[in-house]
């Protein structure tokens, strides 16, 4: 199918020239031919769309406008709370757990007249970097089906690679939205943290996780963060500030913009992701930014701290999943049996491995070494950013280490896997904004991503710089699904 961007879908169905009915039709069609295949989805909600798509047809007929995003279909990480739709965060302890209410962008997004198409295969409560932790199976590549499409949040990437959706919504804790944008080849985005609100996403580290876009190109992601961002006080985390408009300046261009490359961000990676770097840097250059080298020196610590601060948060969380309140629950002759029976009959391998990492790390007698000095580096690595930034408007890293990597090639080897977001971690310890955008060299059989860094509100600025890049790249094959 030809892929219609999310900006001119809203405009033609607003505008009565295309029906939402007709653009959904045309997605069912998508996910027909090639779900099996891609696997991308836990659940599509064919019959609740079409009637969302009757809906929105029906308002414009009235001459209502139903919003920015009208007949846009999404597709929803299955973390995401959906009220009388089950939400597993594909794990067997969440089996037959339906939310009795809506998440809040979830809500956003219906107001904004958008489709919700199905919800997204994900590693297991979005543990993972290449969606193989699932109980229900792995996600492929839709551009090439022996690829992982990398993770957490690897089904709704692949759809919207596919064109089973015209956008995405994902979760980010480590890179879980912009490293499977950068191996599937679309945009991805993570907020600042507290600019999208948590409200009714299934918790995995909360002092990291960030709910944010994935479309194919950058005005698509802007218009879907704008619709989401904004203040909601049913969490407590969110900023009470009004959001700031992520479409306005992307025309502006990127003339006299200080863009910094991070230097420890280069190092360890394949030569084609540090060559998409240097490349966007010099493609940034001919059109008027200011290119030039940057350190952020804690960087390299990153992925020591993340893997102690994020499994300690997470075996926090994940507590409360015991078979006594919902959820799958395993008999045996007293309570503390039944905790455990179910906790080792519901938890895959690897959310037990970071909970067992976090209990561990939080336990008497290693709080302070492990936890406690994790912290303290995480405020080295905020520091070292703010400096950065006093230079630089912007800087540029490697999405991935490289492009995508066959199924079934790290899962014996965590250490291996963990490496994959050895260049996103930071932002997430930061709580700064990022944003990864396809980069496909003429010749190279796959894109990788060239990531765009902000500080702490700086999405407008961050977006110009994507825009430009996104116009500046080499030209890409028409790629679907199984291509």
């Amino acid at each position: 199918m030809s892929r219609r961007r999310a900006l001119d879908t809203a405009a033609a169905v607003r505008a009565g020239e295309l029906s939402a009915i007709e653009v959904l039709e045309e997605h069912l069609g998508a996910i027909e031919a090639a779900e099996g295949d891609v696997h991308a989805f836990n659940l599509v909600l064919a019959d609740a769309a079409r009637a969302r798509a009757e809906e929105i047809d029906r308002q414009v007929a009235a001459g209502s406008d139903p919003g920015p995003l009208a007949g846009v279909p999404v597709a929803l990480k299955d973390n995401l709370c959906t009220r009388g739709v089950a939400t597993t965060c594909s794990s067997r302890i969440l089996e037959g757990w339906v939310p009795p209410y809506d998440a809040t962008v979830v809500e956003r997004l219906r107001r904004a007249g958008a489709v919700v198409v199905g919800k997204t295969n994900l590693d297991e409560f979005a543990m993972g970097s290449s969606t193989e932790n699932s109980a229900f199976g792995p996600t492929r590549n839709p551009l090439d089906l022996s690829l992982v499409p990398g993770g957490s949040s690897g089904g709704s990437a692949a759809a919207v690679a596919a064109g089973f959706a015209t956008l995405g919504l994902g979760s980010d804790t480590g890179g879980s939205i912009r490293q499977p944008a950068a191996l599937c080849g679309v945009v991805g985005a993570k907020p600042t943290y507290g600019l999208v609100s948590r409200y009714g996403l299934v918790a995995f580290a909360s002092s990291l996780d960030q709910i944010g876009p994935f479309a194919v190109d950058v005005p698509d992601a802007a218009a879907l963060l704008e619709v989401i961002a904004g203040h909601d006080p049913r969490d407590s985390t969110s900023l009470n500030a009004p959001a700031p408009s992520m479409l306005d300046g992307l025309s502006m261009g990127v003339d006299g913009l200080r863009v910094g490359v991070v230097s420890e961000m280069l190092e360890g990676v394949e030569p084609a992701a540090a060559a998409a770097v240097q490349d966007a840097a010099e493609a940034l250059a001919r059109v008027g930014a200011r290119p030039d080298k940057a350190s952020v020196p804690a960087a390299i610590y990153g992925l020591s701290a993340y893997y102690l601060i994020a499994p300690a948060e997470a075996s926090s969380n994940l507590a409360r999943y015991d078979g006594v309140r919902y959820g799958l629950r395993v008999d045996a002759p007293d309570v503390t049996a039944m905790f455990a029976r179910t906790r080792a009959a519901g938890f895959g391998a690897e959310v037990k491995r970071r909970i067992m990492l976090g209990t561990y790390a939080l336990s008497a007698g290693y709080y302070d070494a492990y936890y406690g000095r994790a912290q303290r580096v995480r405020t080295l690595i905020i520091r070292d950013f703010e400096e950065a930034y006093r230079s630089f408007d912007v800087l540029l890293a490697p999405t991935t280490p490289g492009p995508a990597f066959p199924l079934g090639a790290k899962v014996d080897d965590p250490l291996a896997m963990y490496m994959n977001d050895i260049c996103t971690i930071p932002s997430n310890l930061a709580g700064h904004p990022a944003i990864s955008v396809p980069w496909q060299a003429p010749g190279a059989s796959l894109p990788v991503g060239v990531q765009v860094l902000a500080p702490a509100l700086g999405e407008p600025v961050m977006f110009r710089v994507a825009a430009a890049i996104e116009a500046l790249a080499p030209p890409r094959p028409e790629q679907g699904a199984g291509r």
